[in-house]
């Protein structure tokens, strides 16, 4: 673990459990809205086992990050190609959950060589979020968050199916967005709701891409993801079987496999 300073933020690293070297082949983890790195948890430990050099970010206002929420995809994006170079990279394989998807998928058009490898796990060239959900990610946090476990997590996950004794998906989803910081949920949903230029910057991908749907996904439903992969030259797509939006906790070793295949 380690902090860096990016753009004046003090911004939170975990590196898998290994010492971090620059020789070795980088990985970058985004997370997810109101989320922070530890839904990286499984992937990061098992990358840096592998030999790569891991960065499962804390965004700024997140977990254990300094700094406010930021408000836009866009400067997501910037800020993490700032990330990249102050761990003292040239380029990274990018693996984005959800909004971090979105922050990925622009980084990879606005900053094509910082970005080495792409991998979209719950994607979509566009997410509009309903505005009575953004609207309660402000006022009624507990009921926002009900909101997105009911819908991010499959039926399936939702009774039970954890690999870990005694560990519970939808409990431990909730538990993670209850740590978020005031308004910082309703932030990333705003920015989230806000991006519409998902489709002209898929058209500007040029590292090799892998997207990863959840056939059970309601929030970034599999025929997005699959129009999303339409969208980038030589891509591929995964469908997992009744998987839904949360796939770094429902498939941990199948968005494993698919950012390890992005190494070259």
């Amino acid at each position: 673990m380690s902090k860096l300073i990016v753009k004046g933020i003090e911004s939170f690293v975990a590196h898998g459990g290994q010492n971090f070297a620059s020789s070795r082949p980088a990985v970058l983890l985004v997370h997810g809205a109101g989320m922070d790195h530890s839904v990286w948890a499984l992937q990061s430990r098992a990358l840096a086992a592998q030999g790569w050099s891991v960065l499962a970010v804390d965004l700024p206002g997140h977990g254990l990050s300094d700094g406010e929420a930021i408000p836009s995809i866009e400067a997501l994006a910037d800020w993490l190609a700032d990330l990249i170079v102050a761990a003292g990279l040239e380029k990274a394989v990018v693996a984005g959950h959800s909004m971090g998807a979105l922050a990925a998928l622009e980084l990879a058009a606005r900053h094509p060589s910082r970005v080495a490898g792409l991998a979209l796990m719950g994607a979509a060239a566009s997410m509009p979020v309903h505005p009575d959900l953004i609207a309660a990610a402000g006022e009624e946090l507990p009921a926002a968050i009900a909101m997105i476990t009911a819908w991010g997590f499959s039926g399936e996950a939702a009774l039970g199916g954890n690999p870990a004794p005694g560990l519970w998906f939808t409990g431990g989803g909730k538990r993670l967005l209850e740590r978020s910081r005031p308004g910082v949920l309703q932030s990333d949903l705003s920015a989230c709701n806000a991006y519409g230029g998902g489709e002209s910057s898929a058209a500007k991908v040029a590292s090799p891409t892998m997207i990863v749907a959840g056939s059970a996904d309601r929030m970034t439903p599999a025929k997005t993801g699959r129009a999303l992969a339409a969208l980038i030259p030589g891509s591929r797509f995964e469908l997992l079987a009744g998987a839904g939006h949360m796939l770094t906790a429902e498939r941990p070793q199948e968005v494993l496999r698919a950012i390890a295949s992005l190494r070259s």
